[in-house]
């Protein structure tokens, strides 16, 4: 199988150096994270099972099976395992680092997004099965119950508040209402989701029977909830103050790319010691006019340096205009590194790296920042049109430098389907065979994944289906 002479003339050249191959290039140790996966995801089940078992010795299995507190015994566990799991919510986005090392942040938000969901939804049984339960014991209706329940029970206007905020949160994070919102908003509408938990808190301190007679329920529940806010303070306020204040960053130049591309250049001191690595991306926060509190991650898109870091995003929506529009000089709030898209996840000698579209720029700082010998590292770039490769020039400079092969592949998705390839190459070629025409040596090699989600499961598919086995393929898979 041939391709067409204008895709193999897209090849960047390699350098050879003098014809000389340099020594083998020591390689990273693999750092995938599996051991501080289990820890952590056996001290959650510990959790949710120190929560049920408290629920049993307080006598919760025979209350269910008696005469007019069966329901409410029912809701105290529905009550309790949805506290554990909000707490565990919280954490798992507490932005703790040798979690964050462990499970990536994009892991991190899909578990955080499922505790969430099933959380609301146990505390929603856990409202239902109270009212009803009550209402069953003292004979009134289920809304005179519910009044009743707000009005005379300390802490119960506030569980109600926040029990509200909760499922507001959650409404908005059903995908049909986030496309109908902008990110930023969502992003600061989803911050109530903290004040809903903490809402929580009296009405748990007052009126929860396994909370005030059980001191083995009180220290577990203390400590559980104090976990969860030092986490929350010390990682989400107190890390990201001291290192802006440590690494005092201010932009430096703000430069246009192409068409809606820009890249942001961040001058600062002692950048070296912030440790980001290559395919990490970091939060940003411009100090300066409206909407300074809202987060922006952005990968690097070059190879961090002691004095400079890069990021270089598309300006259409979340914020682009007024961060393409910073002036030199502008303080920056920073969050970060996250992201284990890095070299620790390579295995071998050979890695292909595949980027489409702004996708480019964590694979661009890999370019830079990998360790590799002459040959042993490809690039294949998807853009709609020659005119949206982004930082070519650059690319082409390191390939040269490196000894690297770049592959572009400018052209119109195909229609009816979804492909990694170009509309034209995808009429004429699959798209696992485009892949182990273009790569030689395919599945022995690392690859880094970086591109709209449609696109990366097209390239996972054709991958799998070209014999590179699921623990070589690295990606982070990001949405909101």
């Amino acid at each position: 199988m041939r391709f067409p002479v204008a895709y193999r003339e897209l090849r960047a050249p390699v350098a050879t150096r003098g014809g000389v191959t340099p020594d083998r290039i020591p390689l990273p140790r693999p750092r995938d994270g599996a051991v501080g996966r289990a820890v952590t995801a056996a001290l959650a089940c510990v959790t949710v099972l120190v929560v049920v078992a408290l629920w049993v010795s307080a006598g919760g299995v025979a209350a269910l099976g008696a005469d007019g507190t069966g329901l409410v015994a029912a809701a105290r566990l529905t009550g309790l395992v949805a506290s554990d799991l909000l707490l565990l919510q919280v954490l798992a986005m507490a932005r703790v680092p040798w979690v964050e090392r462990a499970w990536g942040q994009d892991r991190l938000a899909r578990i955080h997004r499922l505790l969430g969901f099933t959380s609301c939804w146990l505390m929603t049984a856990h409202v239902a099965l109270v009212v009803a339960g009550y209402a069953v014991s003292t004979g009134t209706g289920a809304l005179a119950q519910v009044v009743d329940l707000v009005v005379r029970y300390p802490g119960m206007l506030l569980a109600a508040a926040g029990t509200a905020l909760l499922v507001l949160v959650a409404a908005l994070s059903v995908r049909a209402a986030r496309r109908r919102v902008r990110y930023e908003n969502w992003h600061l509408l989803h911050l109530y989701a903290y004040l809903g938990v903490g809402l929580a808190l009296p009405h748990q301190l007052w009126n929860g029977a396994h909370f005030v007679t059980s001191p083995a329920a009180t220290a577990y529940w203390w400590t559980l909830w104090g976990c969860a806010a030092a986490a929350l303070l010390t990682f989400r306020v107190g890390r990201p103050l001291w290192l802006s204040r440590r690494h005092r960053l201010t932009v430096g130049e703000v430069r246009h790319e192409a068409s809606d591309v820009y890249s942001v250049y961040l001058s600062g001191r002692r950048l070296d010691r912030l440790a980001a690595r290559p395919g990490q991306f970091l939060t940003w926060r411009l100090r300066t006019g409206r909407g300074w509190s809202r987060a922006h991650p952005f990968s690097l898109s070059e190879a961090p340096r002691a004095d400079r870091l890069r990021f270089t995003f598309r300006a259409a929506g979340d914020d682009g205009a007024r961060l393409a529009g910073a002036t030199p000089g502008t303080g920056v709030l920073i969050e970060g590194p996250f992201g284990t898209l890095t070299e620790g996840r390579r295995r071998g000698e050979r890695v292909l790296l595949m980027a489409a579209g702004i996708g480019i720029t964590p694979m661009r700082a890999l370019l830079e920042g990998m360790r590799y010998a002459d040959r042993e590292l490809t690039l294949i770039y998807r853009a709609r049109s020659a005119d949206e490769l982004v930082l070519r020039d650059e690319i082409d400079g390191i390939a040269a430098e490196r000894g690297a092969q770049v592959i572009y592949l400018p052209g119109p998705p195909p229609a009816g389907r979804v492909s990694w390839l170009t509309a034209e190459l995808a009429e004429r070629y699959a798209d696992h065979e485009a892949l182990t025409h273009l790569v030689p040596e395919l599945a022995g090699r690392d690859v880094f994944l970086c591109g709209p989600p449609p696109w990366m499961a097209a390239a996972r598919a054709a991958l799998r289906a070209a014999g590179v086995p699921a623990r070589q393929v690295h990606d982070e898979r990001f949405g909101w």
